[in-house]
């Protein structure tokens, strides 16, 4: 135990007498008197006995405290711990923080930098050095590590171009699934369906719930944007919590959500904390909205501003589709009259030649008929000079048997048959009483009949 003026004395359990015991918890050991003390026989400690007993009386005399100092010397091992000392303007310590607890650090600070170091006071018996082991650091002024962190991811982002605002996309004007990246038990998560239930109830809100502080939520914040944005049913993104510290907000400032938003299909609108807050996903996304309401409402539209848009527009629709009519039945009528005129210089100049031809078609006809009129006539007057008829009508007769056959000689006339003749205007039966051939042959008169009609005009 510490004595009034605050000092220790480690051998003060081994004096004996009535302060000889140790305080509940303390390794039993026993008493042993000094060996410095004259006439002393006692064993000696161990230097190993002597550390852990100082570090012992360390830890149970001194409580958890807050030191404020300079830091020096930092270093950063392979496991994660940090190693280094806080000193002030007489005076320094050496410091450790494990891995677990640096873990929670934004960014490791720079030597120089005036913090407050929340931990206890121990000993590191393998050297005797004692030290002050730290569970939480801050800077001085409350915030300077996380600023620090903040503009390290912000320079390293921009240099990138993710904050460039030529890469912002405009938001859909009037979206039918809203997907929303926030804690499910959080009142942002309420204000949010509030605001979007009022102004466009017809819109879907596709929820994935993501932690939002502490340790893994930028991981979780990230992973859900990826998945709503690779599901394709949102149409777009809101992220967002209500107000905290920068630590409380600090999800919001990784890189990994950084990323995922800028990474993400469809515009994203963050709305982290309060209107005094700005994050990093505040400056990567398509739209920054100071609140979760505020962001709610930047994503649909509303509803009662519709109507009035709709009741504005009916008139100044019907004007501008007269307009519209007018204009398109005058191009109309002057492209028809253009194409009236046009059809009259093509069809103008063909009809022309089409009757000219036809006029030439016509005499050439005409010729033609008059040249084949009289070379008919000649042939027909060729023709009938060479016609039985013309025979016929100079008074001879054509002996026809009963076939119509001509008959052309005598043997063709045997003793009493029947034959017509042919004359110019019919047919006469006649039939054989005798024949005579030429050369004084005996001749067989021919016995007339009536005359017969006949049909035969060749």
């Amino acid at each position: 135990m510490a004595a009034e003026d605050g000092s220790l004395d480690l051998f003060r359990y081994a004096a004996g007498g009535e302060q000889s015991r140790p305080p509940a918890g303390a390794p039993a050991e026993g008493p042993v008197r000094a060996s410095g003390e004259p006439g002393g026989d006692a064993e000696p400690w161990t230097v190993a006995r002597v550390n852990r007993r100082a570090r012992f009386l360390l830890e149970q005399g001194m409580s958890a405290l807050w030191v404020a100092g300079e830091v020096g010397n930092w270093r950063r091992t392979a496991a994660g711990h940090r190693y280094f000392t806080l000193k002030d303007e007489t005076a320094h310590i050496g410091a450790v923080m494990f891995a677990s607890d640096a873990r929670r650090l934004p960014a490791d600070p720079e030597d120089g930098t005036r913090v407050r170091a929340f931990g206890s006071v121990t000993l590191y018996e393998a050297r005797g050095r004692y030290q002050l082991r730290v569970r939480r650091l801050t800077a001085e002024d409350g915030e300077g590590l996380w600023r620090r962190a903040f503009e390290q991811v912000r320079r390293k982002l921009a240099a990138e171009g993710l904050m460039d605002p030529a890469r912002r996309r405009a938001l859909p004007v009037c979206p039918a699934c809203v997907g929303v990246v926030t804690s499910a038990t959080g009142a942002a998560l309420h204000d949010i369906l509030s605001v979007i239930g009022a102004r466009a109830p017809w819109t879907r809100v596709l929820l994935r719930s993501a932690r939002v502080q502490g340790e893994g939520a930028a991981e979780d914040v990230a992973r859900a944007i990826d998945e709503i944005g690779r599901s394709g049913r949102a149409d777009v993104i809101l992220v967002g919590r209500g107000g905290g510290s920068l630590e409380d907000l600090w999800a919001f400032n990784r890189e990994e959500v950084a990323r995922a938003i800028a990474a993400c299909p469809v515009p994203v609108v963050s709305a982290v904390g309060h209107e005094v807050d700005v994050t990093i996903a505040d400056l990567v996304a398509d739209l920054r909205a100071p609140t979760p309401s505020a962001g709610a409402e930047a994503v649909v539209p509303d509803q009662a501003v519709l109507v009035r848009r709709l009741a504005d527009l009916r008139p100044r629709l019907s004007t501008g589709l007269r307009r519209s009519v007018h204009r398109y039945r005058d191009r109309l009528e002057s492209r028809a009259g253009k194409l009236r005129r046009g059809i009259d210089g093509v069809i103008e100049p063909r009809t022309a030649q089409v009757f000219d031809r036809g006029r030439r078609l016509a005499a050439a006809m005409r010729a033609r008929l008059v040249s084949r009129r009289a070379r008919l006539e000649g042939a027909s007057g060729r023709l009938d000079a060479l016609s039985p008829l013309a025979t016929l009508s100079r008074g001879y007769a054509v002996p026809l048997d009963r076939s119509g056959r001509v008959l052309r000689n005598v043997a063709g006339f045997p003793q009493g048959s029947s034959f017509d003749l042919r004359v110019v205007d019919g047919r006469v039966g006649c039939r054989v009483t005798g024949t005579r051939r030429d050369g004084g042959a005996r001749t067989a008169p021919v016995e007339g009949k009536s005359p017969i009609r006949s049909s035969f005009d060749g």
